[in-house]
């Protein structure tokens, strides 16, 4: 049945700090109704655990994903379509910054899902499309939004409307990704170094950094300063930020624990 079908592996690092979730479904790593559903439960599960500061999103598959089961849609009745793109855009909703790796095809929804995450890597082989529009169709996920906010609306607008790929190094350049590496081994080395530098970090300082861009920026600029002032004043109270400016005056590295 094309509803189901796929897997979303759950698995735990670095003394159950960093949660990893791979797609895995063949070689595209289709994204079928059965997959969004389980995004979301691995989210609520990675979400309810304290131990989890960083959430790492990959594919077990030869490309990361061709997009969404196409044959699925016509299964599914179309106001139950309304709420399509909520479950695999559970990243966006998540207290914890997510790092999604790219290597190969991101297209349709696979594209949605890493619009939703924080921070995006990819190899130099990687292609990015929304091409919803040669089906007929619309992204449903997040993606018109999304990609415009990223990469502005006139070449958002000509993306979606043509579904042209966009190639990794445009999507560096125009800042659809953080960092373009070299191939899948480089991939796996620039996750692993931006985890540990992140590992470092007070959590509790990266859940109120992630809050605050993604309220702040669709807001007026003065909504935004405010809503970073009172952050700021509040993390003033926090025990991570007294060991900080302790660590700093004693010139060592800072033990933060997320209060």
């Amino acid at each position: 049945m094309p509803l189901t079908g796929g897997d979303i592996r759950l698995d735990r690092s670095h003394d159950g700090r960093v949660a990893t979730l791979t797609l895995e479904n063949g070689r595209f790593s289709i994204v079928t109704f059965e997959t969004r559903r389980l995004m979301a439960e691995r989210f609520a599960e990675i979400d309810a655990d304290k131990d989890v500061a960083v959430v790492v999103i990959r594919s077990a598959g030869e490309h990361f994903s061709s997009g969404g089961d196409i044959a699925g849609f016509m299964e599914v009745d179309p106001i139950d379509l309304t709420d399509l793109g909520h479950d695999i855009t559970a990243a966006s909703r998540s207290p914890k910054p997510v790092i999604i790796a790219i290597d190969g095809y991101c297209f349709g929804v696979g594209l949605e899902l890493a619009l939703s995450c924080d921070i995006r890597l990819a190899t130099a082989r990687s292609e990015f499309a929304l091409p919803e529009m040669k089906l007929g169709m619309i992204p449903g996920s997040g993606g018109t939004q999304r990609l415009a906010r990223l990469i502005g609306l006139s070449r958002a607008k000509y993306h979606v409307l043509t579904g042209e790929r966009i190639h990794a190094k445009e999507a560096g350049d125009w800042g659809l990704v953080a960092k373009v590496v070299d191939d899948a081994a480089a991939l796996d080395e620039a996750v692993e170094k931006l985890v540990t530098t992140m590992l470092a970090q007070s959590p509790i300082a990266m859940r109120t950094a992630k809050e605050v861009l993604d309220r702040g920026v669709d807001g007026p600029l003065y909504t935004g300063i405010e809503l970073e002032r009172k952050a700021y004043s509040m993390l003033r109270a926090s025990h991570d930020f007294a060991e900080g400016v302790a660590a700093f005056g004693e010139k060592r590295r800072p033990v933060f624990t997320g209060r």
